[in-house]
């Protein structure tokens, strides 16, 4: 087309272009207003926002009581932070006031862990990831009942609390708290194993910071009660002194005569018999019968035999007592191992997290042998417990005392690596420690304690017992020296009273865990020994290593002061001494 003049149709705009282009300026003019608009609803909310914030800011600055109690702790950052908002904790005024406060905010925290990991239930796993898995949600479980219960206790609002807790002290509620930290510890430690990442990592985030939570808990209770039994002072001796056939006041008057009777003259609920001539063929069949929160003492009988069974009495199964036709005759036998891929605490030939659980004339084994490393004959993980007259038999970690109050009494304990471990308040008296011969290369060690905080009660005491080396050790016992235990955890405690000691314990007497590791921290005592190994000339020289001179010091890991708490012994009816003599 040629260019040159407009033709009369385009000299002029139409009244519809006109009209397009009037619809268009207003267009412009109208989203000019509203951007204009949404930048002033803009503004006046952040000033509502930053206004808002400015009011809230006085609420996040700790309280003194707050600032003060958290300083007490061990982890003071997340005290504060975790205190600081929580319902009711600004009006504190005292460490008592906010214990049941940190109690209560940290029981959410973990009962809102437990059941986000219940989420990964049906997740595909391997072994190992399925039994670290396994291990947290039970640990977890645990915890919240033993949170519960010390909440129960130390609130102010209930005064008027179950007959279950009827009575409870506050040594009851220091045993729950530090038990409690011991699980959370346990469940960390099998997931650090975990060669799934995934697993690894979802698990990790869900347990993030309970434990600190729960060892702030246990310090703040523990200023508040004022529990200063184990601040280094030695404390005043009760002079209580007891024969060894009377009890302890923590057991009741008819279980006495139970554990003072063969098991085939009681009078049992249930009877476990490899022929079917009792109620059940196996001891599992027999746990899964018994009532759950039982009040009163269930039975049950387990006819000589050998049993191929791992055997597992959980915290629901309450007072339930086992008895054998004797050591060597009623026998439990399982194989786990962590080489067959199980963690430590689920290698457990028999496990008991049940409260009142007592066990009597049996042998419990674990027959993995020593090429397999870590497998529990026995653990126990349950309050006012009682192994008395047994066989515990096993190689590395053979009787696991998992947490809580334990008594063992006139039992033969069979290992050689850390084979009485944990982080119970456990008294052994009159039983012998039979070190065994080793892999080699390997040290035997008797214990490996794990307590991890100073608030803690926890520790083991082994009291008139003899430490003594069998056959197959004896012949090469130059090669294999065997030491007293090794400190597992920061704050291990370990005690030997009055107890005979072969030659084959090292002059030494205890081991390094890792070079200068807890060293200043742990508390290893012992107290008038005697035998060829019990010299303590040659001792080591840590800072936390003593010969005790004193009575008064070495009363405080007697029966009667280091696990009495609640009067629960005496009910079991095992002779014990409660004092460091007659």
């Amino acid at each position: 087309m040629a260019y040159g003049r407009l033709g009369s149709s385009e000299s002029i705009p139409s009244q519809a272009a006109f009209q397009t282009r009037r619809r268009r300026s207003l267009l412009l003019v109208l989203v000019v207003l509203f951007a204009f608009a949404l930048l002033l609803v803009s503004a006046v909310s952040i000033s509502l926002v930053v206004r808002n914030r400015s009011k809230r800011s006085p609420n996040r600055v700790p309280t003194q009581a707050i600032s003060r109690t958290c300083g007490l702790t061990r982890y003071p950052s997340l005290c504060v932070n975790s205190l600081v908002g929580f319902p009711d904790a600004a009006r504190a005024t005292s460490e008592r006031e906010l214990v049941p406060i940190s109690l209560n905010m940290t029981l959410q925290r973990l009962d809102k862990a437990l059941y986000g990991a219940s989420a990964m239930a049906g997740v595909a796993m391997d072994v190992r990831a399925r039994a670290a898995y396994d291990d947290c949600m039970e640990l977890l479980d645990d915890s919240l009942d033993q949170l519960s219960q010390s909440l129960l206790v130390v609130s102010p609002a209930s005064s008027s609390s179950s007959s279950k807790l009827k009575g409870a002290s506050d040594e009851d509620v220091l045993t729950w708290l530090s038990a409690a930290l011991t699980n959370q510890d346990t469940c960390n430690e099998g997931l650090q194993e975990v060669g799934d990442e995934y697993i690894k990592t979802q698990m990790i985030g869900y347990v993030k910071d309970l434990a600190e939570l729960v060892s702030n808990c246990l310090a703040i209770f523990a200023v508040a009660s004022k529990n200063q039994e184990f601040a280094g002072i030695p404390i005043q001796n009760r002079k209580r002194r007891r024969l060894l056939n009377e009890f302890p006041d923590w057991v009741k008057k008819g279980d006495r005569r139970l554990l003072q009777t063969p098991g085939a003259e009681i009078q049992a609920d249930f009877v476990v018999s490899k022929d079917g001539n009792g109620s059940y063929t196996s001891i599992a069949a027999a746990v899964k019968a018994a009532p759950e929160n039982s009040p009163r003492r269930v039975i049950i009988y387990v006819k000589a035999g050998t049993y191929e069974e791992n055997i597992k009495v959980g915290r629901k199964k309450t007072n339930l007592l086992f008895v054998g036709d004797g050591k060597g005759k009623t026998i439990v036998v399982g194989s786990r191992s962590v080489y067959d891929n199980y963690t430590t605490f689920h290698t457990a030939t028999f496990a008991a997290t049940g409260a009142g659980f007592v066990l009597k004339d049996m042998t419990i084994q674990n027959s993995a042998g020593p090429d397999k490393h870590q497998a529990v004959a026995l653990r126990v993980g349950a309050d006012h417990a009682v192994v008395y007259r047994c066989n515990v038999i096993g190689y590395q970690d053979t009787l696991y005392v998992h947490s809580q109050r334990q008594f063992i009494r006139e039992c033969d304990i069979y290992g050689t690596v850390d084979f009485v471990f944990g982080n119970a308040a456990v008294v052994l008296q009159n039983c012998t420690l039979w070190a065994r011969k080793p892999l080699t290369l390997q040290k035997n060690t008797i214990t490996a304690q794990n307590r991890k905080d100073p608030n803690q009660n926890s520790g083991i005491s082994i009291h008139a017992c003899r430490i003594a080396a069998t056959p197959d050790l004896e012949e090469v016992k130059a090669d294999y020296p065997t030491y007293l235990g090794r400190p597992w955890k920061l704050y291990s405690r370990v005690v030997y009273m009055l107890s005979y000691m072969g030659d084959h314990v090292h002059p030494q007497g205890w081991l390094e865990w890792n070079a200068t590791f807890a060293l200043d921290t742990l508390y290893y005592g012992e107290y008038m020994n005697y035998g060829p190994g019990a010299a303590v000339g040659k001792r080591v020289t840590w800072p936390g290593f003593r010969v005790i001179t004193l009575p008064e010091e070495a009363s405080k890991f007697t029966v009667s002061q280091f696990i009495s708490g609640s009067s629960w012994l005496p009910s079991t009816g095992v002779a014990f001494l409660a004092g460091l003599s007659v």
